[in-house]
């Protein structure tokens, strides 16, 4: 007999229920008024940012003439901090509505009917920032629609608020919020105006600090500043203007956001800095202003990656703010935005290289190296910049065309991280040697080569040695007699001919045993992540480490030949084959420098050699 059904509490022919979402509106408080904004001043910019949308509403609304402003007072005494606006000001029902509703905007609500670019707020979330840094807040209003009556709103929480009837007062808002103890710092005036300056600094509507006549944002951004100017104060606005966002440097010169033919939402300048940049240096900043607000002050992923060099301020009105308004969304816009960037700057370098030789020396001199890399980025960078960089040689910084004339259209390049065969070698030949293991040295060479029709020999690698030591064949009696008079363990004789005559032989190491050496040990472990190290060690199992260096015997050298014909003589080759040992180790820096070397045993050989010479003579 089957068993029974289990009993269920709740049939399935119950009606399904639809119910509302409940809010812990105390929770929901706490984490909105606490964890929403990264710093307490961003409550200062809210506010600022609430009456400025405000004195919009009125001239949208009310249409009628009337001074538009934001007066800010901060009273240290008291603790207090005030924002003040001549703006449409709020009706009982509004209050209700938007103000003491969390996530209810009339903002939002206007810019959808009217399509306006002009209002600042979006997510209804604003005011909320005074119960971040207030413990009492309370709000003073009358509307333009009910100029004969006023509205009290106070709170310490936000989630219970008393409202009563007040006084009618000129159309407009005052907020007063009385500071939390820890934030009382935010009540000194000059603390105040410091923050209005840095928020403030380019919004439409006039803001003032306490009893300043002069507004914190009186100054009109250089590209809304439609005076027709000689072009030598107009760059003189536009550096002042970069120096005061700069911060850490002076500016060199300056661009237009957008280039020109360029077509973009956002407008806005940017600047080369004056300090100087290695390769890796990334001193980039960006502050970005959303209609007119300050938004994001370290925007510098807008930039592109190469521009280590660049600051710049930039506004926009369609650039999508998160809701803390601390940042913005990573969105088409966004990326139209950085294009729009990357082309300014690519643009205003060309156009600072062609009207501004002085301030493009400067660019050239601070960020040389930094350049080296941007030119790889992008093809007009290169064919800007390519005739002006210099690489670092063993002669010294050098343009390559510079190279080219006196190598015969061939740059030598050196793969060691300190001073080897190359250098000595090169030295000899009065030849410049790039050295390739710097900041983007060898991939910007191998571009240029390729473009003006030259050739990079990289030295230390098989191919280059090719180029560089012709080998050439002897008779099987005097090459062993080279090996036993020459080389060492761990060396590999190679018999050549090659430039200059006068030097007899040269110890090459084998880069890629270097690198397997290299790879092998413990140091590798801390620096490298397992799965490359292992994929790099797969390839460097099948290097054969036996072989370190190869010693290329020069056929052409006098010294080779007297040695080749005193081999009958035991005395005077051994003589000779321990001096040429020795200048092996110490024209290869000996120890670490001269694989298959003991410095020490090459000094010794080289003492004894030196004596049976003087012996001999006696």
């Amino acid at each position: 007999m089957a068993a029974p059904p289990a009993s269920n509490e709740h049939a399935v022919s119950d009606p399904i229920e639809v119910r509302t979402t409940q809010v812990d509106l105390s929770g929901l408080m706490t984490v909105l008024g606490e964890h929403l904004y990264s710093t307490p001043t961003v409550a200062i910019r809210e506010l600022v940012q609430n009456a400025h949308d405000s004195c919009v509403r009125r001239k949208m609304e009310a249409g009628e003439g009337f001074e538009a402003k934001i007066v800010v007072r901060a009273d240290a005494t008291a603790r207090t901090l005030t924002v003040e606006d001549t703006g449409a000001g709020l009706t009982h029902d509004e209050i209700v509505q938007y103000l003491a509703t969390v996530g209810a905007g009339y903002t939002r609500k206007l810019r959808e009917q009217t399509g306006s670019d002009d209002l600042i707020g979006l997510f209804g979330l604003g005011f909320l920032s005074a119960f971040v840094i207030g413990e009492r807040i309370s709000v003073s209003t009358t509307s333009y629609q009910e100029p004969d009556r006023g509205w009290h709103y106070q709170s310490k929480t936000g989630e219970r608020y008393t409202l009563e009837a007040a006084p009618p007062r000129a159309v407009g808002t005052v907020v007063e919020l009385v500071l939390k103890e820890k934030f009382q710092r935010l009540a000194d005036p000059e603390v105040l105006r410091g923050v209005l300056r840095r928020y403030c600094a380019i919004l439409h509507v006039p803001v003032f600090a306490g009893d300043d006549e002069t507004a914190v944002n009186a100054e009109r951004p250089p590209w809304r500043d439609d005076a027709d100017r000689n072009p030598l104060r107009a760059r003189k606005i536009r550096l002042d203007f970069a120096a005061r966002f700069e911060r850490r440097f002076s500016p060199i010169c300056t661009f237009d956001v957008p280039a020109p033919d360029h077509a973009a939402d956002v407008r806005g300048l940017l600047w080369v800095q004056d300090g100087a940049t290695f390769g890796t240096s990334d001193n980039r900043n960006l502050s970005v202003f959303v209609r007119g607000m300050l938004l994001d002050d370290d925007a510098r992923e807008l930039l592109p990656p190469w521009a280590g060099f660049a600051g710049g301020v930039i506004e926009s009105d369609r650039l999508t703010p998160t809701a803390s308004r601390e940042d913005l969304q990573r969105d088409d816009q966004w990326a139209k935005a950085a294009r729009a960037l990357q082309e300014a700057l690519i643009h205003g370098l060309d156009a600072v290289a062609r009207r501004e030789p002085e301030a493009w020396r400067r660019v050239l001199l601070r960020h040389n190296e930094a350049l080296l890399g941007a030119a790889l980025c992008d093809q007009r960078l290169f064919e800007l910049l390519a005739d002006d960089l210099t690489v670092p040689t063993s002669e010294g910084d050098l343009p390559v065309r510079a190279i080219l004339r006196r190598s015969d259209r061939k740059v030598y390049v050196s793969l060691s991280t300190r001073g080897g065969f190359e250098e000595m070698l090169f030295r000899a030949l009065k030849v410049p040697i790039a050295v390739g293991t710097r900041y983007a040295v060898l991939p910007f060479l191998e571009r240029y080569a390729d473009r003006r029709g030259a050739q990079v020999v990289q030295l230390g690698t098989h191919a280059g040695n090719q180029q560089v030591f012709r080998e050439a064949t002897v008779e099987p009696d005097e090459r062993a007699f080279l090996e036993r008079a020459l080389s060492r363990p761990g060396q590999r004789l190679v018999t050549a001919r090659f430039q200059p005559v006068e030097l007899p032989l040269v110890l090459v190491p084998d880069r890629e045993v270097e690198l397997k050496k290299r790879l092998e040990g413990d140091e590798a472990d801390k620096r490298i992540a397992t799965a490359a190290l292992g994929l790099a060690r797969l390839y460097t199992k099948k290097v054969d480490d036996t072989v370190v260096a190869d010693l290329y015997v020069n056929l052409d050298s006098p010294a080779i030949a007297a040695l080749l014909s005193a081999r009958g003589d035991d005395a005077r080759s051994e003589t000779g084959a321990r001096l040429l040992r020795a200048l092996v180790a110490l024209m290869s820096g000996g120890g670490d420098g001269a694989p298959g070397v003991d410095l020490s045993e090459t000094l010794a050989e080289y003492t004894a050699a030196v004596c049976a010479l003087l012996d001999a003579r006696r």
